[in-house]
Parts: structure tokens; sequence; C-alpha cells
């Protein structure tokens, strides 16, 4: 199966690294983002170079609040809340810098939005952010999500850091 990771350029695969991995849980995630439950939609960063790129995963779980009403016959991630997920990856790439520590990135708009598959209850939401462009507190990057290896979600977030 091939690999479609956003990291995979030129055969410099993140897993193809040498260097130690920084990876954060959901306390260390909190002492960088302000987001809380039910908003927090990160459960682990996996890896992390900051101000470079950020992975990490969400479980869905049915007990998501929003699967009360999206859909009741079936529940399926909204697209919007996967490309929130995306931007909260990104963020942390960003605010875990020494530099922008304390600070909060703002969504500024998205480009490029693409859904491929739905996102249901049992999967596992991989997400990838790779910062491209960080100049004078604003940038952005190029995000994907997958499921089982499997692009649901790709999109450029923009984004400044105040």
């Amino acid at each position: 199966m091939e690999d479609n990771n956003i990291f995979n350029k030129n055969n410099d695969s993140i897993e193809n690294k040498k260097e130690d991995k920084i990876s954060l849980n959901i306390k260390e995630i909190e002492k960088i983002l302000p987001h809380r439950y039910p908003f927090l939609l990160i459960d682990r960063i996996t890896d992390i170079k900051p101000l470079v790129y950020a992975k990490g995963y969400k479980n869905i779980s049915y007990n998501e609040p929003y699967f009360q009403g999206h859909f009741p016959e079936e529940a399926v991630m909204p697209g919007v809340l996967i490309i929130e997920a995306l931007a909260q990856t990104g963020a942390c790439a960003v605010l875990y810098s020494d530099e922008y520590k304390g600070k909060i990135a703002y969504f500024l708009g998205i480009e490029k939005a693409r859904f491929r598959n739905k996102v249901i209850p049992g999967d596992r939401l991989d997400l990838e952010c790779m910062i491209d462009h960080f100049k004078n507190g604003k940038g952005y990057g190029k995000a994907i999500a997958y499921v089982d290896g499997k692009i649901v979600c790709e999109a450029t977030i923009i984004f400044v850091v105040r």
C-alpha cells in the first residue's frame, strides 16, 4: 500500500529520521492550546518539530456530542470539525516553539479544502500539518487527515499568532 503522508517528499519521511520524536499527551496539549472539551479535537501529538510540522490523532467515539444531531441515523463527523482538528494540530507546531509559547493561534482562512471520505465512530483520525510559510506571526500550513491510511480531508490552513 502506498503511503500518502505529506512528509514523504523526496523520501524524507518523518519515520525515516533518526532523531527522537517528541510526543505530547492531552495534558501537555492543554498547556499549549486554549481549547477544552468538547472543542479540544486532538487526543495526542505523536511527533512535532516546532515551526515545521506536527502529527497527531483523535479517537472518534460515538459519545462525541456532535453525533446527537449529525446525523442521528448515520453518525458522521462534521467536516468543519475535521478542519478544526487539523488547525489545532498546526497550532501545536507553532505554539510549541519557545518564541510563541503562551500565545494563541487564530484561524484566518481555509483554502483548497477537500473531503474524500466519511469519519465515523470507531475511527482513529490521524492528523498532519506541515507549516509551509510562517513570517511575522502569520502563516499557512498544508494539512491532511487520514483514516486507516486513506485521506479523508486535506486543506491549506491560514493563521495568525497573537
